[in-house]
């Protein structure tokens, strides 16, 4: 599993420390290297193939992706989503008894993906991952302020990729929760121009327009502008930051 951006072998990798509060604007701060003109060919395992209306199921991260264009890149992400709210922290993301799995163990990084979000206070009455399943049938996650506030740990976002998640929506993100979910690749990590997480239900029918930056609530007909990714899409298409290093020929490929 990639390290954090921090440790990024190019100094055009930083994110800027503009700010002490814990929920910032993460999409306006990070700063990237210019995308090389050659665009990157396929897509990581690591994200969804749309599954088709609200009774498809998930399927293997492993063997599928999101719909895409002619170059490989992700347009579309299309699944049911899991509503929470603010300040949803990293122990209620992954509690701290299951730091010990290593990710880049595939039978601990399944095992990881099945604790996703199972610290959630007893008020979330569904389940983001079934009891004995290690995917979760909710392929977006959408939460309020703060997503992803608390430690450190890289195990938040891999938890929740791991998990079958292709992306969050949040309105704010604690600034080492967006910048793990780029460095590691795992999810998509969009930001929000109003609360869509008093508007949207768990189990509603989301479809996220990378290209358009929209967000498409089949169930309730309403539409929403989200945050342009930016510069982070392709780090995350890549697989991380060291795969898409290596992709744009900025470090040697192993």
């Amino acid at each position: 599993m990639a390290a954090s951006i921090s440790a990024s072998p190019n100094p055009s990798f930083t994110y800027s420390q503009h700010k002490l509060s814990n929920s910032l604007s993460p999409t306006q701060s990070l700063k990237f290297p210019t995308i090389s003109s050659n665009p990157i060919k396929s897509l990581s395992s690591h994200h969804l193939q749309p599954p088709q209306g609200a009774t498809a199921r998930t399927v293997s991260r492993a063997t599928a992706a999101p719909s895409s264009s002619s170059t490989g890149s992700p347009t579309t992400f299309h699944g049911l989503c899991y509503v929470v709210g603010d300040n949803i922290d990293t122990d209620q993301i992954i509690p701290a008894e299951y730091l010990t799995l290593v990710p880049s163990n595939p039978s601990e990084y399944e095992k990881l993906g099945s604790y996703a979000l199972c610290g959630l206070p007893a008020t979330y009455s569904t389940r983001f991952v079934e009891s004995n399943e290690a995917k979760s049938k909710y392929s977006i996650v959408i939460g309020g302020a703060n997503f992803g506030c608390g430690s450190s740990r890289e195990h938040a976002p891999v938890a929740l990729g791991a998990a079958g998640t292709a992306a969050v929506v949040a309105e704010s993100y604690a600034r080492i929760f967006f910048r793990n979910s780029v460095a590691t690749g795992e999810v998509y990590p969009f930001e929000s121009e109003v609360r869509i997480c008093d508007e949207c239900r768990t189990g509603d029918v989301i479809t996220i327009e990378l290209g358009e930056s929209r967000l498409i609530n089949h169930t309730t007909g309403k539409e929403y502008k989200l945050k342009s990714i930016g510069d982070a899409g392709p780090v995350i298409e890549a697989g991380g930051i060291f795969a898409y290093a290596r992709k744009t020929g900025m470090i040697p490929s192993a």
